[in-house]
């Protein structure tokens, strides 16, 4: 009888241990197991270094929004100035990893440590604002940055830009010059897997992070910051922590952009990267990690495909003094805002949600209808 009585507590306790599990299921096993072999086969069988260097960029793109979603989605926190802290990351590398000639992993962490202390300075600004305000003083860090991209000449070069000429050697491995097993892959080929470890490692670490209690505390903060410091929950010290972890990830994107882009400007830190960065977590999934990835996918290679195929499309500038009747720039914009305004409206929970949906759906077949 005891036996009996012990079976179902067992039971329950092994169903809870699997649901706080991150693959648990026989499902997720399989298609991490499939991620893992899309990320080792896809940059052996796509050769095309156009498609290789848009995958780069999406990567890249989905670590800053992977910050982003961790202060807004998260904590709730509106800041339309995610492209500063980029541009400070991608800065530092110019400096720590070009002029200073240190390894990847210094330039790296150097960047993420300047981010965070920004975040520091910025984030006591949340204990007294909130919702639009926030965004508005957020906005006013683009305005700043601008001015001290273009006059601190010594770190920027000032309008003329700066060269990145970061070393990217892993010990014996030279991701610029991958050598395995005797067969060398191109610098393109070398950059993916980089980054898309690195994509995989911050969504794995920021995934935990949700989990533990600092981030159930920042889901509360979200939620109802008032209610949340009645039942012993320090909204000011979580506000500000998630500022700090949000921009610290956002600049290792800013450095991962500088290292591989080689040349960085002021003019690529303006307004329509922030907004960029906002469509992204609106379209990918607000408060969700692999929310941040299916965004940065959907979203962020929209740029570079435009700008490839902008002469295919009917009214839109190739050129200065071209024919049609949007440039390329406007066109994003549109795009952008567009975007943001459809998924609000018609799926607010982003791509994230249409997939929560599905598998529902299947999981509860053939009772779904």
């Amino acid at each position: 009888m005891a036996r009996t009585r012990g079976g179902p507590h067992r039971n329950l306790t092994r169903g809870y241990s699997d649901d706080l599990r991150l693959f648990g299921t026989p499902a997720a096993k399989i298609g991490l197991a499939l991620m893992l072999a899309v990320l080792v086969l896809l940059p052996t069988v796509v050769h095309d270094d156009f498609w290789l260097s848009v995958l780069i960029y999406v990567g890249i793109t989905a670590i800053g929004a992977i910050g982003l979603n961790l202060l807004t989605g998260y904590c709730g926190q509106i800041s339309l100035g995610h492209a500063f802290f980029i541009g400070a990351g991608a800065y530092i590398t110019a400096r720590v990893g070009g002029d200073l000639d240190l390894p990847l992993p210094v330039w790296l962490l150097a960047a993420a440590v300047v981010g965070a202390v920004l975040g520091g300075l910025i984030g006591p600004f949340a204990l007294r604002l909130r919702g639009n305000y926030l965004a508005i003083v957020t906005l006013g860090l683009i305005f700043i940055g601008e001015h001290i991209w273009r006059n601190f000449k010594d770190l920027t070069g000032g309008n003329s830009g700066t060269s990145v000429n970061a070393p990217v050697d892993i010990g014996v491995a030279d991701i610029d010059q991958m050598v395995i097993a005797g067969e060398t892959y191109s610098r393109n080929q070398g950059w993916f897997w980089l980054v898309w470890v690195l994509v995989g490692v911050v969504a794995l670490l920021a995934k935990n992070l949700v989990r533990t209690r600092p981030g159930r505390a920042l889901q509360a903060v979200r939620d109802r910051d008032q209610a949340a410091e009645v039942i012993g929950v320090r909204a000011g010290r979580y506000k500000i922590g998630a500022f700090v972890i949000s921009s610290a990830v956002a600049a290792m994107a800013g450095a991962l952009f500088g290292a591989y882009q080689r040349f960085v400007s002021p003019d690529e830190w303006n307004l329509l990267l922030s907004i960029q960065y906002i469509a992204i977590i609106i379209v990918g999934g607000l408060g969700t990690i692999f929310g941040s990835v299916l965004g940065a996918i959907f979203v962020g290679a929209l740029p570079a495909l435009i700008d490839r195929y902008s002469e295919y499309l009917p009214g839109v500038q190739t050129g200065v003094g071209g024919e049609g009747f949007i440039s390329v720039f406007a066109l994003n914009q549109a795009i952008f805002g567009l975007l943001i305004v459809l998924f609000l409206v018609l799926e607010p929970r982003g791509l994230a949600g249409i997939w929560l949906r599905i598998k529902a759906y299947f999981k509860a077949w053939p009772f779904s209808y």
